[in-house]
Parts: C-alpha cells; structure tokens; sequence
C-alpha cells in the first residue's frame, strides 16, 4: 500500500509539474513589452510594445519624418511625441 500512494504522488507531482511549466512557457511567448518607457513631462509610464512602435511610426508619417528609433531621437523629440501620444490615444 506505501508503494502505490509513492506512484500515486509521484504520478500527481509529475503532472503538475508538466502543466506549470506549459503555462510558464504559454505566457513568455504571449509577453510582447520590449521596453518601459518614463514620460517625465506627463509623469507615466508607457510600455514600448508592438502597438506603441506602429503609433509612434504613425506620428512619424504625420510628421514626414524618416523612421528614427525612439531611443535615438533627443529629449525634445521624445517629448514632442509623448505630447501628441497623449492626445491620440489607441
């Protein structure tokens, strides 16, 4: 009887090992933010994911600026950006 509650609990153990790694892995591959972002004049943060890199190339368009990575622009810019960010919101 010993035995088979050993089986039985390594049996148990083994399972619910194998489903919490799966879930570990489901949500690592769902997690898109590359970065966090400080908006110091606005004082909030904001996540540089997918959807913030197609606004800000948006902004960019509007503008008729060639594409320039965010974190290669100066502070001014930066600012400029997260000022029109906030009055065009998703």
């Amino acid at each position: 009887m010993n035995r088979l509650h050993r089986y039985v609990g390594a049996l148990f153990l083994t399972a619910a090992l194998a489903a919490s790694g799966s879930m570990v892995a489901g949500a690592a591959a769902q997690e898109t933010v590359q970065a966090r972002v400080y908006d110091s004049n606005h004082r909030d943060y904001h996540n540089w994911d997918d959807r913030e890199d197609h606004a800000y190339r948006g902004y960019l368009v509007e503008r008729h600026q060639d594409y320039r990575p965010y974190d290669k622009q100066n502070h001014r810019q930066q600012v400029a950006y997260w000022n029109w960010r906030h009055s065009h919101p998703d």
